[in-house]
């Protein structure tokens, strides 16, 4: 089976550590582009562009990516309370043409309520999710060309219309992600792909199970995909060393802070990943190679896997076989470990072994011999 693996594009800020340090990276057009390009280059199936109060504009980024990569698809997120599903379905459609048909979306109702208020969206957890089932139904018809009226709770749509359609028919895919059952029923209902955090595997094939099974009910078949850090060395110890630097400018007020400050989302994903460490530095290990350091101080996706490049490929399988065929990937600084991850560990994976071959011999050709010139000389 071949997988999609997806990067992530740090539209928040990149560093080498976690929480405060002095090696901090600015987040300018400059270095995204240099961290999307190389994923392009590399063989990445897609790059991830976050949304939040603390990130650029997805959609703005995604257009700025548009001219300078050539195969790899943008994954846009965004939330659908702060746009009307007809503008939405126009900047999709845009967008999708200007990239030659390379439009992904990741839908987010979001789980930060303060977050959301300083948006101007005051509704509770549910409600959000009611809300979104509303959007993406306006969203995808307009999309599949057809003239619609509809009036619900939260939009009220008279004869709306799309004057030019995407490439992709009958629409973009639509990745979305939630631990909650209102998010489960929103995937199996109008989802392409469910993204799940990084938990262990056991935890995630209930909830694939769950969301297979409600998907079921209604006709529809999902993909599945899971967000994930990475921390892939040459040798297993040199990455547990590497997980351990990245939290080692971490102190303990900085980790109350951030824990305190997850509490308060009324995330069910992010009370999951929060109940896997506890907050506790001598925790972090929840399975073999998933490391929960990341979600110390970070919302979201809190878990990584560690270790040399056959043992994470191995996990990955683990997942996959679980039914997993889509990884969105992540690692600091994103620049440096975009490489590291597809030279370690993409010849090992499913459909990837054709972007790396293995070891390139260099010997007995003009490159040896200006070698041998360069250390007689």
């Amino acid at each position: 089976m071949s997988l999609d693996i997806h990067w992530f594009l740090p539209t928040s800020g990149d560093s080498r550590f976690l929480g405060k340090s002095k090696y901090g990276r600015l987040t300018d057009s400059d270095y995204l582009n240099q961290v999307a390009g190389a994923a392009d280059t590399l063989g990445y199936d897609g790059i991830l562009i976050p949304t939040g109060v603390g990130c650029e504009d997805p959609w703005v980024t995604a257009a700025s990516l548009a001219a300078i990569t050539r195969r790899i698809n943008l994954l846009v997120a965004f939330r659908p309370g702060l746009l009307l599903p007809g503008v939405a379905a126009r900047m999709a459609a845009s967008l999708d043409r200007a990239t030659g048909g390379r439009l992904q979306v990741n839908i987010v109702p979001g789980g930060d309520a303060a977050e959301l208020a300083s948006d101007g969206v005051h509704l509770a957890h549910d409600e959000r999710y009611a809300q979104a089932d509303e959007f993406i139904h306006v969203w995808k018809s307009l999309l599949a060309g057809e003239t619609v009226d509809f009036e619900g709770r939260h939009f009220n749509v008279k004869g709306g219309k799309l004057v030019f359609p995407p490439l992709q028919q009958p629409h973009p895919p639509i990745y979305f992600g939630g631990s909650s059952n209102a998010a489960h029923e929103l995937t199996a209902k109008h989802v392409d792909v469910y993204l799940t955090w990084g938990e262990p595997p056991e935890a995630v094939a209930e909830k694939i199970a769950d969301v297979r099974a409600r998907a079921a009910k209604l006709g529809r078949t999902v993909r599945f995909g899971i967000r994930l850090h990475v921390i892939v060395r040459e040798t297993t110890k040199e990455a547990w060393e590497a997980a351990d630097d990245l939290i080692s400018r971490l102190d303990d007020l900085t980790i109350a802070r951030a824990q305190a400050n997850q509490a308060r989302m009324d995330s069910v994903g992010q009370q999951r990943m929060a109940a896997l460490h506890g907050g506790k530095r001598d925790k972090l290990e929840i399975a073999p190679n998933l490391w929960a350091g990341v979600g110390l101080v970070r919302g979201g996706a809190g878990t990584a896997l560690v270790g040399d490049p056959e043992v994470v490929a191995e996990r990955m399988k683990e997942y996959a076989d679980l039914g997993i065929d889509t990884f969105v990937l992540s690692g600091y600084p994103h620049l440096e470990e975009a490489y590291r991850f597809a030279e370690y560990v993409f010849p090992l994976l499913p459909g990837k072994q054709r972007q790396y071959s293995g070891d390139i011999n260099f010997t007995g050709g003009p490159f040896d011999a200006a070698i041998r010139n360069v250390s007689q000389s």
